[in-house]
């Protein structure tokens, strides 16, 4: 395998970093996401894992994870995208967002990171991948964006050794650098949290508008495969009336074609007083956006074999039977319905994958 192009290198796990510039007062400004964080020499930014040394943006976590596990990619969520198969899956530490509802806090929100870090270089991921018969590396458990350079780097790897990569993502990244990293992805599922600039705001400490922006050059600027999660909590973005307004904007924006993922929360992290979401609340939604149009709706986190299945937009065939994470009925010709060949949009194998529902946790060599 070819290697990768070394990095700046300062420290163990830090390099040079890209996407920022000098400020007049001598602060550097990050540039990577909309947050702009202006920092002083030796501070860090809201992420955490990217600071100001010697007046330059470096990388705090190039190399280090949190740990890998091959698990199936209908957990990122991506139902369209070699169904049944293993990942490869890890993440690092921090996050550009503060999302009081966080299902993955201990990592995203890590602090004493180095006391838990599992080094690996890029090369080193993608072999393993290989070598476990992963069709892809997911980057996710915490927000790739804030790790760009190393996914970057994972990514080309992954590419030179004929696999896949993934990017598990709430989207919150500036213009510049939304080109250059998604070039490097195959695959991308996108966490719009809401519909709702307030709740991005009060709840997640962002703003909506940047994710809504990198939804759109997803879809209309690359050619990477989309697909899109929102996390449905009690009386916070669970009413029709938004409901309703994101899937015409889905539709309209993105088209019915790209699917999307209705979880179900669970009380955690700063919001243990909201009540688990219902079935009844995932099954409303999905009612909803398909009512708008909407080809491939889903329902997560639940047990629910007609929410969890893939149907035939044209026919109504049941083409892909799930049961949580394992595929129990089969019924594509390719990447069409056996039934009237309606061509199903994704990416499909004659058969699909065997992995199932396991979660394996490896280490790396």
């Amino acid at each position: 395998m070819k290697p990768i192009q070394a990095r700046e290198s300062i420290d163990p796990g830090v390099v040079v970093g890209r996407w920022w510039h000098l400020l007049e007062d001598g602060r550097v400004q990050c540039d990577l996401c909309p947050r702009q964080c202006k920092l002083q020499d030796g501070q860090r930014g809201f992420c955490f894992v990217r600071q100001n040394l010697d007046s330059r943006i470096v990388l705090t976590t190039y190399g280090r994870s949190s740990g890998f596990c091959v698990d199936p990619v209908e957990k990122k969520p991506l139902n369209h995208f070699f169904p049944g198969t293993g990942v490869l899956s890890f993440g690092t530490a921090g996050c550009n967002l503060g999302c009081k509802f966080c299902q993955n806090w201990g990592i995203s929100k890590a602090r004493e990171f180095d006391r838990i870090a599992e080094a690996a270089s890029p090369e080193t991921i993608a072999a393993s991948a290989r070598a476990m018969k992963c069709k892809a590396v997911a980057f996710t458990y915490n927000d790739p964006v804030i790790f760009a350079e190393y996914a970057i780097d994972v990514a080309d790897a992954c590419r030179a050794a004929g696999l896949a990569s993934i990017a598990v993502t709430a989207g919150y990244i500036t213009a510049k650098p939304r080109l250059e990293f998604f070039r490097h992805m195959d695959a991308v599922n996108v966490d719009l949290k809401s519909f709702n600039d307030e709740f991005y705001r009060r709840l997640c400490l962002g703003r909506l508008a940047p994710v809504l922006e990198t939804l759109k050059y997803l879809r209309h600027g690359t050619n990477v495969w989309l697909e899109v999660t929102t996390l449905l909590i009690p009386g916070e973005n669970d009413s029709d009336e938004e409901i309703g307004r994101a899937a015409d904007w889905f539709a309209s924006y993105l088209g019915p074609e790209v699917p999307w993922h209705f979880t179900a929360f669970h009380p955690d992290y700063k919001m243990i007083d909201k009540p688990a979401t219902p079935p009844a609340t995932l099954a409303r939604a999905r009612a909803i956006a398909t009512s708008r149009g909407l080809c491939y709706v889903y329902t997560g986190n639940i047990l629910d074999p007609d929410g969890g299945s893939t149907w035939c937009p044209c026919c109504g065939r049941r083409l892909i039977r799930r049961e949580g994470y394992n595929i129990t009925g089969w019924h594509l010709v390719g990447n069409r319905c056996e039934v009237c060949n309606y061509q199903i949009a994704g990416h499909f194998e004659k058969q699909p994958g065997h992995w199932g529902g396991r979660l394996l946790p490896v280490t790396l060599p």
